[in-house]
């Protein structure tokens, strides 16, 4: 099981990359797009999506973690051209804000 996570983790990280929030509008207007904290690893975030882990998933949203990108956040980093770290767990775009 180890080894399938080691996988998973290392193509997961291989298939993230930055983005202008501005190029992920379309994923937003179909409600596809999920702000992840910057404290969490965005590897492991897409680790719980991709193993539909709803408990964790459920614990880091309840907590303001994880949730959907909000019409407020959207409008926000629109104005300021956010880059973004981005990674796709279909149907979903995991986005976290660049350091």
């Amino acid at each position: 099981m180890t080894d399938d996570l080691d996988i998973l983790k290392a193509k997961l990280n291989q298939e993230t990359a930055k983005a202008d929030w501005r190029e992920l509008q379309p994923f937003f207007a179909r409600g596809q797009t999920v702000a992840v904290d910057p404290s969490l690893d965005l590897i492991e975030v897409a680790v719980s999506f991709s193993r539909d882990d709803a408990s964790q998933i459920g614990q880091w949203k309840d907590a303001g973690l994880v949730d959907k990108v909000s019409d407020a956040q959207a409008a926000q980093w629109f104005d300021n051209t956010q880059a973004l770290w981005t990674l796709v767990v279909m149907p979903w775009v995991l986005v976290q804000p660049c350091p």
